[in-house]
């Protein structure tokens, strides 16, 4: 039996056909549950089975998780290495088109990446030189105007004009530096492309067939990224009830762009839910219906109609988590359920201390999402600075955060002195210390004891260039970190806690850990430092953690966060006016905001596969004052017979208090018949 034929025992008929149909352009409108990453992975086998050659494919996605999931399952249906398929998210895709051509652009191959600490920094170095006072250099405020200029969702104003100049001696920095942030990582090869046509035509030549994924969440950018190297063959997918990214550029509106700039597309739609009960898609619909910009359609489920939606009423904010904590530990006595068969969503990252506060008075474990990466610890980031300035020296913002990282007595003074030579000499840091190391005594701009200092730091950073061949790096990094005395440093850095220091040397040891493993991995054939500081700077944080940690915990995030995921059991807090929807989007936004609000909403549903909890509290501290809330206009939107509320009357103690939640839960097992 084919490929093909298998395929079509497996599929429902709308997912054979979007796996089959492998020339022009297709439209695939993927509802939530609908199977979409399964039917990428099988249209790719597919054309595999077919002939089309691996180099000539390129599918684009949002994470490297999602890419790396969808690469996995392609190799278990192929039974090949897939050395030639390109499966990349859009950013990694644009550091590939890099590496290969940025000399085009006027760069130097080795560029870096500053990743938005590095920004930031160089935001307000180059205010301070620009003279910019303290009360101007909101540096969050002004790199969202930078990014919004450089992607041409904004154009220079009257309201922003201010930061013009900034704007342009940034982007001086950045080729100076001979650095890129990730807006340049779509916008360079999209101008590399316009200005090189012969480049363009190499690539276009090369991959004769692309698809996107998750293509609602598209900005402008990479919609023309795509637009420009796709031919004809070329299938997106995505669904327009899930765009819940407008605050960073996503536009759903790519969808009726594409039917525009592809008057021939054929349009498939996934409309069979595999996740969810039939009450919970029925409630999905009736919410999602309400907005207008929208493809209609109406999920539907094979998998019953399940139990009713359960919506509280609790007190305040304490009340709703003790509700979360002691529902999650009841369904698991009940159902025989585990800790992370549950998922705990809400708006606001401010929703999660009551919540984590009741988790650990109850012995729960959790994960949140969110909070301080890895990569972002102040530790870490020493020593990756280090390997940054190691291959590339031109990175004044790396070689800043180390140059007196341990103290090496190179202080402030003889920073501005290194300063003002670079900006003499139109150089970088680097380049600026070499020609210091060069003048005569009477010329020198620093002291006897800084230029020792600044000789040793330089032989320390070309001692460890043997780091770039790509052989035994996290022996050489081990090496460096002893060679630095860098646990001594931590050791003065935390005086009343040598805990502490140990601590984040553990975490160093890890950092080096896991870069053995990665380079001892077959799979990677580039294990050159290059490389290495490739992946660190594109991974996300789901992506850095293995995920075996986090097994058996309650997973507590955003909503935003849940995106793509899906629990037996789901627990939204948080149901009121003002934070579902949120104020301020709704404020800043009116009604296009409102949808959007409602599609986030809509998601948060759709994550639940067998039971779904909304509490919505009728108090809430805000600002150290108790104020009254008024339930989610979303829940007036879920047919009425779909929910059951529970709304208590009075505070009740303890005792009480679990006596309820045991009927509760009784009430629950029971078979619910939906009214008519």
């Amino acid at each position: 039996m084919s490929l093909e034929e298998d395929l079509k025992s497996e599929l429902n008929p709308e997912q054979y056909r979007a796996v089959t149909t492998l020339e022009g352009a297709i439209l695939i409108i993927a509802g939530a549950g609908s199977g979409k990453t399964r039917v990428i992975t099988c249209r790719i086998a597919n054309m595999l089975e077919h002939g089309i050659p691996q180099s000539q494919i390129l599918a684009l996605t949002f994470t490297n998780k999602a890419a790396k999931e969808m690469s996995d399952r392609i190799k278990g249906l192929t039974n090949k290495k897939l050395q030639n398929l390109t499966i990349s998210t859009f950013h990694a895709f644009g550091v590939r088109v890099l590496r290969q051509d940025i000399q085009a652009l006027g760069y130097r191959e080795n560029f870096s990446i500053y990743d938005e600490t590095d920004r930031y920094a160089l935001i307000k170095e180059t205010g301070r030189e620009l003279h910019f006072t303290g009360d101007a250099m909101d540096v969050y405020k002004i790199g969202a105007i930078f990014s919004d200029i450089k992607t041409g969702r904004k154009n220079w104003n009257a309201e922003n004009s201010m930061y013009r100049e900034l704007y342009e001696s940034y982007q001086e920095g950045l080729k100076v530096y001979n650095s890129v942030d990730f807006d340049d990582l779509i916008t360079l090869p999209i101008k590399l492309w316009r200005e090189h046509p012969d480049i363009l035509e190499a690539y276009r030549n090369r991959y004769k067939y692309i698809m996107v994924d998750e293509f609602q969440d598209t900005s402008h950018q990479q919609y023309e990224m795509m637009h420009i190297l796709a031919d004809k063959n070329v299938a997106v997918v995505g669904d327009d009830d899930q765009s819940i990214y407008s605050w960073r550029g996503a536009d759903y509106q790519n969808i009726l762009n594409f039917e525009k700039d592809f008057p021939e597309v054929q349009e498939i739609r996934l409309e069979q839910n595999y996740r969810s009960t039939g009450t919970i898609l029925a409630a999905a619909n009736g919410v999602i219906k309400h907005n207008t910009n929208r493809k209609d359609k109406e999920l539907w489920s094979g998998n019953g109609e399940g139990k009713p939606i359960e919506i509280y009423m609790p007190e305040n904010e304490a009340a709703e988590a003790d509700f979360i904590a002691d529902g999650i530990q009841g369904i698991c006595v009940e159902e025989k359920r585990k800790y992370d068969d549950f998922g705990v969503l809400m708006r606001a990252n401010t929703q999660s201390r009551a919540i984590e506060e009741a988790f650990l008075e109850a012995n729960i474990p959790y994960v949140m999402s969110g909070g301080t990466s890895f990569f972002e610890r102040k530790e870490i980031k020493d020593i990756i600075s280090y390997l940054r300035v190691i291959s590339n020296h031109d990175d004044d913002i790396n070689l800043l955060r180390i140059i007196n990282t341990p103290r090496r007595g190179i202080g402030r003074t003889s920073i501005e002195a290194l300063n003002t030579v670079a900006a003499r000499l139109g150089v970088s840091l680097w380049e600026a210390i070499q020609a210091v190391l060069e003048c005569g005594e009477d010329e020198c701009p620093v002291s006897d004891s800084a230029l020792e200092s600044l000789k040793s730091f330089c032989q320390l950073i070309e001692n460890n260039k043997t780091m770039l061949s790509g052989k035994g790096l996290s022996k050489k990094v081990k090496q460096m970190v002893t060679d630095i005395n860098y646990f001594d440093f931590l050791i003065a850095e935390n005086p009343k806690s040598e805990k502490a220091a140990r601590f984040k040397y553990m975490n160093i040891e890890s950092l080096i850990k896991s870069m053995e493993q990665w380079e001892n991995n077959p799979q990677h054939d580039d294990t050159s430092l290059y490389a290495y500081l490739n992946r660190i700077t594109l991974l996300s944080r789901d992506d850095l953690d293995d995920g075996e940690a986090d097994k058996g915990k309650v997973n507590l995030m955003t909503v935003h966060a849940s995106k793509g995921l899906e629990f037996p059991v789901v627990f939204i807090a948080g149901a009121e006016e003002g934070l579902m929807p949120h104020a301020r989007a709704v404020e800043e936004g009116g009604d296009n905001a409102i949808e959007e609000e409602r599609r986030l909403f809509y998601v948060a549903v759709t994550r639940a596969r067998d039971r779904l909890f909304i509490s919505s509290c009728r108090k809430r501290r805000k600002m150290n004052a108790s104020v009254d809330c008024e339930p989610s206009r979303f829940l007036d939107e879920i047919p009425q017979n779909l929910v059951k509320y529970h709304e208590p009357s009075k505070e009740v103690d303890a005792d009480a208090a679990h006596e309820m939640l045991q009927n509760m839960l009784r009430n629950m097992a029971k078979p619910h018949v939906p009214k008519l």
